[in-house]
């Protein structure tokens, strides 16, 4: 009876830690801070654990140090799409296993309020999702001072992509196809404004209409997990982007060929009419926006704002003052450490300062114009151009991210 006793209590252990990893893979947690959190809690629950997480799933190997070895070995293999970053769902996540961990919940409770976590969105939310696909486009197009016919297509046309992503969630068959259609969409509103109702600066409206989709945050992620030596969660990631820009420039190239053989000339123009203080206002926009698609709870909306307004504002200062890589090195670095800091003394995720300070700063944009721009052209020197400016975004963030982490070292890994 004692035997079994101590059996299950092992069982429920693996079960929890098991739901904690998969959670933590849902929410967006890279491979090097979810593999830290779960040997954490693990070693905590007196498990012995080796974890192996890569962008599409986890492998998770037990055993009991109090138990002849291998006698208690079990491997859990969980199958899982892609996480997508949900702050509120990942900061209940984290409070639940510190609950556990400090022994203020029980291991079966626990893993029962991470199952509670399934809970599906009301309809509010997915409105407030849909909106913040709309609000990060145009305000993403008022933050580069466009025309306001520019701000209005962007706008209209991430309502729509917001709208294709919610009908999408529900037909798992639009699933794979949801970028090129969304490329697809976003080329064709923008050829369509150009042609009839006045000039657009028009691969900049395309793209700034495409931002909540573009992998800038997944390119970023995959260089510093390949710097951190997960070389396979790494190259997958970084295949899993390049493989997102590929679709979102088929489906807008789709829609620009498509109004070249039907004889509709889209009006091009290269202008930038708005003044300074519309550039400031537009980036509250997008900060909210990115509270919203990240769905942080309402008493951490201030903070995800601050976190992109001061991101975003170090880097334009110091871009200025110098260039534009030290500016997104500076705030990379000054952003990761703020992160570490807040997990450090208010013990909650980093994450809720780290990701929406840097994802201002992610190269998803300028990725998305050089292979436009490649295919249009069909010059593989302006593809060269595109692909060394990304190269240079990237190191400048991951470097940001390794000497902040050294600057101030987060005894957290969330």
């Amino acid at each position: 009876m004692q035997t079994s006793a101590a059996h299950a209590d092992y069982a429920a252990r693996i079960a929890f830690v098991a739901e904690l990893a998969e959670r933590l893979h849902t929410y967006g947690t890279t491979a090097q801070r979810l593999e830290g959190a779960i040997d954490a809690v693990a070693q905590k629950l007196g498990l012995e654990c080796e974890p192996w997480s890569n962008p599409t799933g986890i492998i998770l190997s037990f055993s009991d140090p109090a138990r002849p070895a291998g006698e208690s070995d079990t491997t859990r293999l969980i199958r899982l799409a892609p996480g997508d970053n949900d702050l509120s769902k990942l900061c209940k996540a984290d409070h639940i296993a510190e609950e556990v961990m400090a022994g203020r919940m029980d291991v079966a409770s626990g893993h029962a309020a991470l199952r509670r976590l399934d809970y599906p969105p009301r309809a509010r939310a997915r409105a407030m999702q849909v909106l913040g696909f709309g609000l990060a486009a145009a305000g993403m197009a008022g933050l580069l001072r466009l025309p306001w016919l520019d701000i209005a297509t962007a706008g209209v046309t991430g309502l729509l992509i917001g709208l294709l992503n919610l009908v999408s969630g529900v037909r798992p068959q639009l699933r794979e196809a949801e970028d090129a259609v969304a490329g697809l969409i976003a080329g064709a509103v923008a050829v369509l404004v150009a042609a009839y109702a006045g000039p657009l600066n028009l691969n900049t409206v395309i793209i700034v209409s495409l931002i909540v989709l573009l992998p800038g945050m997944s390119l970023t992620n995959a260089v510093n997990e390949l710097t951190s030596q997960h070389l396979v969660s790494g190259t997958a990631r970084f295949a899993g982007a390049l493989a997102t820009v590929m679709k979102l420039a088929v489906g807008t190239m789709i829609a620009l060929t498509v109004a070249n053989m039907l004889g509709v000339q889209p009006q091009v123009r290269a202008l930038r009419p708005q003044p300074e203080w519309l550039g400031w206002a537009a980036l509250l926009v997008v900060a909210y926006a990115l509270a919203v698609l990240f769905r942080a709870q309402r008493r951490d909306v201030p903070l995800v704002m601050a976190s992109v307004v001061v991101a975003y504002a170090l880097s334009k200062f110091a871009s200025d003052a110098w260039s534009g890589e030290v500016g997104i090195f500076l705030s990379a670095l000054a952003m990761t450490a703020a992160g570490n800091g807040y997990a450090r003394w208010a013990k909650r995720p980093g994450a809720m300062v780290r990701l929406p300070g840097i994802i201002v700063l992610v190269p998803g944009s300028a990725s998305l114009r050089g292979m436009l721009d490649l295919v249009q052209q069909q010059d593989v020197g302006v593809g060269q151009a595109a692909t060394l400016g990304v190269i240079n975004i990237l190191l400048a963030l991951v470097a940001g991210l390794l000497f902040g982490n050294l600057l101030l070292p987060t005894r957290r890994n969330l």
